[in-house]
């Protein structure tokens, strides 16, 4: 078990907490502060047991000069000073002698924010790569570092590995509630226990596939990832997304676990990704310049029957283009199903996100704010950022 930011005295420490402020902004507006208010809880802890604050998070990629500006983390810096109702100390810089000067001055129950750190990725990825000195020096900074970032920590980077390899180290509460969500399910999941998967490519779900295909009863496709499964058995997917790379896996796949894999009997269409117009079409009578892009009311009856009988769900991957309001529907049905099953876990990136905007944030058992770790999680494989952390 890994240690835990309780497992430390913070009183009058100076507490350096990797959280995952990458959140999405518009105009100069946050979109959608889910990842802030997610990282609450750990950081009023340590305010409340008077630690000195010091707070590191990326946002975006930067690979040239013109993406510093649209990732400056100031914009968070306020929102989460609405947030927490007690004023963020904002540092326009990853190192130096501001950002020693500020830390140096402060008094417990202050918060600082520094800089997005993948600044230091415009001169020879730095923070990416997880340099050696750019890790110390941060560590430097501080007494104790704790990785609240579960959607970073799929990742070996500077400030997470680098950090952690310096300091006494725990995880904060967001990732203890991840890893308390999950892992159980994972081990030991109530039966029947089906894993619903979309998205567009089946080569970024293999691990997973891989990982669970013997644990659980069913496998729900849906996605762009179902029509690279329809055309390994013989299908026209006219001019649907297939990922060539993995046909032979699917088609491996299906042949040895052809009664657990459901796939669509109809799917939504068009002749362009505009959203438009669209028709439904079963899967044998697609013509060769339609796109599918959502899946068909057959289809969604059909997976609903193995919903309502299951009591484990897993999702990873929407059933459609749902960013489309024509497309989401799949999308919406399938959600709005697992509604009465008993353990719903919902993977993170665009999954999570479709679930959250499209009002089911507070209905399953658990929505992961990683949609990178979570399906590596999920694919049985060590997550870097933690594997780093002390164990008690």
């Amino acid at each position: 078990m890994k240690k835990c930011i309780t497992d430390y005295d913070l009183n009058n420490k100076k507490v350096i907490i990797r959280v995952d402020f990458n959140v999405p902004i518009t105009d100069g507006h946050i979109t959608d502060d889910n990842r802030i208010k997610e990282s609450l809880k750990t950081i009023k802890y340590a305010i409340d047991n008077k630690a000195k604050v010091i707070l590191l998070s990326h946002l975006g990629r930067i690979k040239d000069v013109s993406d510093l500006e649209k990732n400056d983390l100031s914009i968070v810096a306020i929102r989460l000073s609405e947030l927490l109702f007690k004023p963020v100390k904002f540092v326009n810089a990853t190192r130096g002698i501001d950002v020693e000067n500020t830390i140096n001055s402060m008094e417990p129950g202050d918060v600082v924010l520094l800089q997005n750190t993948r600044y230091e990725d415009l001169e020879g990825n730095k923070e990416s790569g997880n340099d050696i000195e750019l890790g110390k020096y941060w560590a430097s900074l501080g007494d104790i570092f704790i990785n609240d970032a579960f959607g970073t920590s799929h990742r070996a980077h500077a400030s997470n590995v680098g950090i952690a390899s310096n300091l006494p180290n725990g995880i904060g509460f967001l990732v203890q509630k991840e890893l308390d969500s999950m892992l159980p399910v994972m081990e030991n999941p109530e039966k029947p226990f089906t894993l619903i998967l979309g998205g567009a490519k089946v080569k970024d779900k293999i691990g997973l596939i891989d990982n669970m295909i013997d644990k659980v009863d069913y496998i729900l496709i849906g996605g762009g990832m179902a029509y690279t499964f329809l055309k390994a058995k013989g299908y026209n997917v006219g001019s649907s997304i297939i990922d060539d790379e993995s046909i032979d896996y699917v088609s491996n796949l299906m042949n040895k676990y052809s009664n657990k894999i459901i796939l669509p009997i109809d799917t939504l269409v068009s002749i362009d990704l505009e959203g438009k117009t669209c028709d439904t079409k079963d899967i044998n009578n697609i013509s060769s310049n339609e796109i599918g892009l959502d899946i068909g009311p057959k289809t969604i009856d059909l997976f609903k029957e193995y919903i309502h009988q299951s009591n484990t769900i897993i999702m990873n991957g929407p059933m459609g283009m749902f960013e489309k309001d024509i497309y989401s529907n799949g999308t919406k049905e399938v959600l709005s199903a697992m509604m009465s099953v008993k353990t719903v876990i919902i993977g993170g990136g665009d999954t999570a996100s479709a679930a959250i905007n499209m009002g089911y944030k507070n209905s399953f058992t658990h929505i992961s704010t990683g949609g990178g770790a979570s399906l590596e999680l999920l694919a049985g494989k060590k997550l870097p950022g933690i594997e780093v952390i002390h164990e008690k």
